[in-house]
């Protein structure tokens, strides 16, 4: 067994059995490590592994948090049915704006450029939409929190921690497998040379649709899970380039392209982000924008010293590779 294996293997139980070992407090804030582990590594297949740059995916999210709210706020349809919803469009997003980028080869900068600008459609759209409340947003009514209505994903916190920590398990099972498949091998090779791979005669078009709808449709799911662990969901808040920002800083923390990178660039940002602000709070002290100071000093020496990212580094320093 690989050092990494038996890291694995060591870690599994202990986040089984951690709901058992902490408060409601320390609880919420693994699930929003896993929650960010999550979908750092649906925006990982788009860009570390086929190389497709994307600064809009808080689309995706919005997209699937309004899709299966809406169906529950308005009929009373559990979000099991609206998941599948919620990928569809996602997916059906995704496909439309990879045809046009990749189609008419809009590339690097520019491609990440328009999935902002769809992002930002899409806010305004929804902000315009009084059929899911306008800016005012959407609030879904709330059950009991001490049982488990599994049917309608309503319950207590530990049940949205293990949600989330299935979620994190099957995207790191499904994204190991794919990095050792076909698939994976291809979109490497076209990150690392589109022209090269299209010379050994890769369909590089359908490979990056591939890429573009599997991540899509990921990150839907975290925008399910966004709808019904928040309960409310605003336009300004959901669709914003400040989300898809936080998205992505774990992977490029942790190190793009890697399997354990958007895990560790989470934990990272998330643990020392809100020790931050909860040592300012308790000396008393309120600064607007104190994360998003601190993301940035932290990407800002991540750059510097670790231009790979804080896993590459760390697993060569241990022997993990």
């Amino acid at each position: 067994m690989s050092r990494a294996s038996l890291c694995l293997a060591v870690l599994a139980p202990i986040l089984v059995a951690l709901p058992f070992m902490v408060g409601n407090y320390a609880l919420s804030v693994v699930t929003l490590i896993l929650y960010f582990a999550y979908t750092g590594q649906a925006w990982n297949v788009m860009m570390g592994f086929a190389g497709q740059l994307s600064l809009g995916h808080a689309l995706y999210v919005g997209v699937g948090a309004y899709a299966a709210g809406a169906l529950f706020f308005h009929y009373g349809i559990g979000p099991w049915v609206g998941l599948w919803l919620a990928i569809l469009l996602c997916v059906a997003l995704g496909l439309l704006i990879g045809f046009l980028a990749f189609r008419f080869a809009i590339s690097g900068v520019y491609f990440a450029l328009l999935t902002i600008a769809f992002a930002e459609f899409t806010r305004i759209g929804f902000d315009h939409l009084d059929w899911t409340g306008g800016p005012g947003g959407m609030f879904l009514r709330v059950a009991q929190r001490d049982t488990w209505d599994l049917a309608n994903f309503r319950g207590p916190p530990l049940m949205y921690y293990y949600a989330m920590l299935f979620l994190a398990a099957a995207a790191f099972i499904l994204c190991a497998a794919l990095l050792k498949s076909r698939a994976g091998y291809y979109w490497q090779a076209i990150r690392e040379d589109e022209e090269a791979a299209q010379a050994l005669g890769i369909n590089t078009f359908r490979w990056k649709m591939l890429a573009v709808a599997l991540s899509a449709a990921m990150t839907a799911v975290s925008g399910v899970f966004f709808a019904f662990y928040y309960n409310n969901i605003f336009p300004e808040q959901i669709f914003h380039i400040s989300r898809s920002i936080e998205i992505i800083l774990g992977p490029v923390i942790g190190g793009v392209g890697t399997l354990f990178g958007p895990i560790l660039g989470a934990a990272v940002l998330t643990l020392l982000s809100d020790g931050i602000t909860e040592a300012l709070s308790a000396l008393g002290w309120e600064v607007p924008g104190i994360k998003q100071v601190f993301y940035g000093v932290v990407l800002l020496a991540v750059i510097m010293f670790l231009p790979h990212g804080i896993w590459p580094t760390l697993a060569r320093r241990l022997g993990l590779k």
